[in-house]
């Protein structure tokens, strides 16, 4: 355990040692097992959405065919309400929708907002330009049917986790240089942005708590084969490598201290704002990857999860 661990968290993960995702020295058929047994999980122990929302999948055409949306929103909604298009996490190879059940009826109750969460493809099957694709088609979609949906389609946020924030940055990149959908925000949390292993926590924490350094090279070479770490990533697929960044939407960044997304993220927010585009950015300390999900009742947990939820409901006035 490294010596800054916030001492609530580590007391947390010494009582019960959270199970992590090593893909360190994964094969493929690592991957597929460790799918099942999160989807099994899943399956007995699935994250309430909450009282007051109501979940629906519809499916629309996507890039690859059939793409799933799922949509959160208040069981008894009057008007439309601001949108929040959700990307889920899992390292470009893991996750659904499903998994971030809790966060969306979370975002729906306290910040009064209808939540659209796409299904996107995932790699080592889909590769890049699969995964940022189905999130952009998937945002086209929920912009055009927003009176559908229940959406303000004036105030129309981008936001994701861990890998989800790194396909959220991406795909505010493509509505910028393709001229639309139109985002007001992107809440950017642990994004996942660069592939080169260029900092100094990117080359850290080869033991982390949860995403060590050999699972994001893992995820990376999923992603984009053994282009990784070359020099024809499409900015798309890794936004750290984009070197205009202006004209984006505002952004609000944040990262634990303890992890290998730490200075990327930084240095993201950091230009951002030399760009001209207005970011909010939090260093969580003493926290490692995905910190408030695996000890959601840490103080810790709880104020950064207030934070976000403070910086969506200021965005979507």
């Amino acid at each position: 355990m490294h010596p800054n661990l916030d001492p609530e968290l580590r007391a947390a993960v010494e009582r019960e040692p959270p199970a992590s995702a090593n893909l360190s020295d994964a094969t493929y058929e690592d991957l597929l097992e460790l799918r099942a047994r999160r989807a099994a999980g899943l399956a007995v122990a699935a994250q309430p959405v909450g009282e007051g929302v109501r979940v629906e999948d519809v499916v629309v055409p996507g890039p690859g065919g059939d793409l799933r949306l799922r949509v959160y929103r208040p069981a008894a909604q009057d008007g439309p309400l601001p949108g929040v298009y959700w990307i889920h996490g899992g390292g470009m190879v893991l996750g659904s929708p499903e998994a971030d059940d809790a966060r969306a009826g979370s975002y729906v109750r306290r910040v009064g907002c209808v939540v659209v969460s796409v299904d996107y493809r995932l790699a080592p099957e889909h590769p890049h330009p699969a995964p940022v694709e189905d999130c952009h088609a998937g945002l086209a979609w929920t912009a055009a049917h927003a009176a559908d949906l229940g959406v303000d389609a004036g105030r129309l946020a981008v936001g994701g986790v861990s890998a989800g924030g790194g396909l959220a940055a991406g795909t505010a990149l493509l509505a910028r240089d393709r001229g639309g959908p139109a985002l007001v925000f992107q809440l950017l949390l642990c994004p996942m942005l660069d592939d080169r292993e260029i900092t100094t926590s990117g080359r850290s924490f080869e033991d982390a708590v949860t995403w060590n350094r050999g699972s994001n090279r893992f995820g990376w070479a999923a992603l984009l084969g053994d282009a990784a770490g070359g020099e024809d990533v499409p900015v798309y697929a890794a936004p750290a490598r984009a070197a205009d960044l202006s004209g984006l939407p505002p952004a609000y960044v944040d990262v634990g201290e303890l992890e290998v997304f730490r200075d990327e993220c930084a240095d993201y927010a950091l230009r951002l704002a030399r760009a001209g585009v207005s970011v909010e950015f939090h260093l969580w300390p003493g926290a490692f990857h995905g910190f408030d999900t695996v000890v959601p009742r840490a103080a810790l947990s709880r104020r950064a999860r207030a934070e976000r939820v403070s910086a969506l409901t200021r965005a979507l006035r």
